[in-house]
C-alpha cells in the first residue's frame, strides 16, 4: 500500500482531519503516538508523527476536540483527545462529503 499512497501527499491532506478525527472516534480516547502507530499499521507508512501532531494542533484550534493531559506510566505527560459534539458532527459531514466525492468518482470513470 505504501507505493500507492506516495505522491498522494495533497489528496491525504485533504482528508486528514476526518482519518484522526475517526481514529479518536474508534478509540474514544486516544494521544498522538498511538494514532500515528494504528495509522502506519494501517497502511499509512508515509506519515510520519509530526504530522499526526500538526493535525492534532489544528482539530484543537477548530474546537472540534477535547484534550486533558494526563501523567504516563513511561514518560512525560500525555495529551490524550476525545471527539466532543462538535468533532462529531464535522466528522459526520466529513463522510458524508468523502461518499459524494467516491460515488462522482466511480460514475466518471465508468462513463
Amino acid at each position: 500500500m505504501g507505493d500507492i499512497l506516495r505522491g498522494m501527499t495533497e489528496l491525504l491532506k485533504g482528508a486528514l482531519d476526518g482519518i484522526v478525527l475517526q481514529e479518536i472516534k474508534n478509540k474514544g480516547e486516544t494521544y498522538g503516538y498511538e494514532i500515528t502507530n494504528n495509522l502506519i499499521n494501517l497502511g499509512f507508512q508515509d506519515l510520519v508523527e509530526g504530522t499526526i501532531y500538526t493535525t492534532l494542533i489544528r482539530l484543537e484550534r477548530k474546537k472540534l476536540v477535547n484534550t486533558e493531559k494526563r501523567k504516563s506510566k513511561l514518560g512525560p505527560k500525555r495529551k490524550f483527545y476525545r471527539l466532543n459534539e462538535n468533532g462529531e458532527k464535522y466528522l459526520e459531514e466529513f463522510w458524508n462529503k468523502w461518499t459524494f466525492l467516491v460515488n462522482q468518482l466511480k460514475k466518471i470513470r465508468n462513463e
